[in-house]
């Protein structure tokens, strides 16, 4: 139980310092201390730095929250899931705004190793929506067209609209607006614009 509370304080520390200092601000000391451990603890758990920025990752962002979401929509019409999907991923990106923010500024900057796991991530959410996709595709629920491709496109309008709106323009996007715009997105993701 001791183990498991050590890993979640020095992911939840992790997740607070690279929120406002940045993954190149944010030293192991300065997480080790955040979480109350010491930093010797910190590498016990993680090995490397690259590690715990994997591990808020795979914990914090919308690939945990989209794999748990999809068994959920198994059945549910293609607007539907797709509302759900688009929705859950917005708001992960509104719980996640400074995580985000910090990110994109110093991404030119990361070490080739922290690139790697970043894109490692962003494919593997792709991925994950793709395959969906294929088996909607492979029941006859969407028609044919390169999975990987229309994930991509979803997630990218969704994406696109949250950067606009909330990182750019300084807007707090509130509930009513999300679901009206994740369902335009839907349904031009779904029946095009002609």
């Amino acid at each position: 139980m001791e183990r498991t509370d050590t890993k979640e304080r020095l992911l939840g520390a992790t997740l607070k310092l690279i929120s406002t200092r940045g993954y190149l601000g944010a030293t192991t000391r300065e997480i080790a201390r955040e979480a109350g451990v010491s930093e010797l603890t910190l590498f016990r758990h993680f090995r490397s730095k690259e590690r715990l920025f994997e591990e808020v990752l795979n914990t914090y962002t919308f690939l945990p929250r989209l794999r748990e979401l999809l068994p959920e929509l198994e059945g549910l019409p293609c607007d539907e899931a797709l509302m759900s999907i688009g929705t859950g991923f917005l708001e992960t990106l509104k719980e996640r705004k400074s995580m985000v923010r910090i990110m994109f500024s110093e991404m030119n900057t990361y070490p080739e190793k922290v690139r790697r796991v970043h894109k490692r991530f962003i494919d593997e959410t792709i991925l994950t929506l793709a395959n969906y996709f294929r088996a909607l595709q492979d029941r006859g629920r969407l028609r044919k067209f390169p999975h990987t491709t229309g994930a991509r496109a979803f997630l990218g309008m969704v994406f696109s609209y949250f950067q606009t709106e909330e990182i750019v323009k300084g807007r707090n996007i509130n509930k009513k607006e999300m679901q009206r715009t994740v369902g335009e997105f839907t349904d031009i993701f779904l029946r095009g614009v002609k």
